[in-house]
């Protein structure tokens, strides 16, 4: 967890108060953008002036939107200074004068052209409507999620979906270890019975040799003998984990570091074992720990290096992923924007402007009638925990 300057935090927030319905770049005609996040700015102030917490006090639920809107802002900051022509619209989804509905409804919106959204599961069909509706592209940032949207093609997930997470896994494990004992622990749960479904289905649909997978459900005090029954000390096993709980992913990993001596394993985890940093503790030594995420940026590059830099010097912080992916999403789509215009709708799956993820964007098909059904981030990257140490492994 990032930590804040207790004096810097309450200027932070007033300053975004402040200047949150419009960043205009440049005097010259502009390509405008509407920016969606959850910045509760009414929850941090009273009467727009006064901070409602102590100087010595942050709200946790404050910091995923308004991370990404200390990138974005810092990746428009860069752009202003190549004077592109943009007029961006902050819009707090969290707002109490105005819900969602209301703020895509503004009249501004009739010629914005292009929606940037860090949203919940209950807003992702919002956005897209209002994207179709308007012929706009909606850049979903943060959400694994379709929110049940079809027949869209203005609708991009840059989060990849559990399924795409699930097939990249199958894909992955079909790779690297195909001769291993493949055994997936989970324990019960309508997302743990959702992820035994994509692994079974892609096992009847790929080209490949099907992997043969064990399935063993476990109680939530499991132990070490739980998961020995079901191991070979004579045989490499690939110990998968069928949950996205992560607290179910600690306390597995950490039984497989236990018995790591006696029995050759590796483990595969989910992507919200992303969100997990116990395993550069001591316990998990020995143990490695692999796991699937659409975004990895090692942060040796020129921007991630002024990005640090400006935060250890201004804001007495450390920035989060998040702070990285509203950079790089604003810089990309921007610049797209600024080049293809109306024609961005058919220029969404470009490759060019990369900054620090390698987006592969493609179609999502209706398998039933074989139409468009949105956009979806299908590039995963692999990463492995050992020893404390993490780093990329394809």
């Amino acid at each position: 967890m990032r930590k804040y300057s207790n004096f810097i935090l309450p200027l932070l927030i007033f300053s975004l108060l402040q200047n949150s319905k419009a960043i205009a770049q440049t005097d010259v005609p502009k390509h405008k953008i509407a920016l969606f996040a959850p910045l509760y700015l009414d929850s941090a102030f009273v009467d727009d002036t006064t901070y409602r917490y102590a100087r010595t006090q942050f709200p946790k639920f404050i910091n995923p939107g308004l991370e990404f809107y200390e990138g974005a802002k810092l990746a428009l900051d860069s752009m202003n200074i190549e004077k592109a022509p943009l007029e961006v619209f902050v819009y707090d989804t969290r707002s109490a004068k105005e819900n969602l509905s209301q703020q895509l409804s503004r009249p501004e919106m009739d010629s914005v052209e292009l929606i940037i959204a860090h949203c919940y599961t209950s807003e992702v069909k919002t956005f897209a409507d209002a994207g179709l509706k308007r012929n706009v592209p909606v850049i979903n940032v943060n959400l694994p999620n379709d929110g049940n949207v079809t027949g869209n093609p203005f609708f991009v997930i840059l989060n990849s979906t559990l399924k795409t997470q699930c097939e990249g896994i199958y894909r992955y494990i079909q790779k690297y270890y195909p001769l291993n004992t493949l055994i997936v622990y989970r324990k019960k749960g309508q997302l743990e019975d959702r992820i035994k479904m994509y692994l079974d289905d892609f096992s009847k649909s790929t080209m490949s040799v099907p992997l043969k997978l064990k399935y063993i459900d476990l109680i939530d005090s499991f132990t070490v003998n739980d998961l020995t029954a079901q191991l070979d000390s004579n045989n490499q096993t690939l110990c998968i984990a069928g949950s996205l709980d992560e607290n179910f992913g600690k306390r597995l990993a950490l039984q497989m570091a236990i018995i790591k001596k006696q029995y050759p394993v590796t483990m595969m985890g989910m992507p919200t074992w992303d969100n997990i940093k116990d395993f550069s503790k001591p316990e998990y030594k020995g143990l490695e720990i692999i796991y699937s995420t659409p975004f990895y940026n090692p942060k040796v590059d020129k921007v991630s290096l002024g990005i640090i830099n400006y935060f250890s010097q201004v804001m007495y912080a450390r920035p989060s992923d998040m702070v990285f992916r509203g950079y790089e999403v604003i810089w990309k789509y921007a610049k797209l924007l600024i080049q293809y215009g109306k024609d961005l709708p058919s220029n969404l799956s470009s490759k060019q402007n990369k900054l620090f993820t390698d987006f592969d964007i493609q179609p999502v098909l209706n398998k039933q009638n074989m139409t468009l059904d949105y956009f979806e981030n299908k590039k995963l990257f692999f990463l492995k925990w050992q020893d404390g140490i993490i780093k990329a492994v394809n």
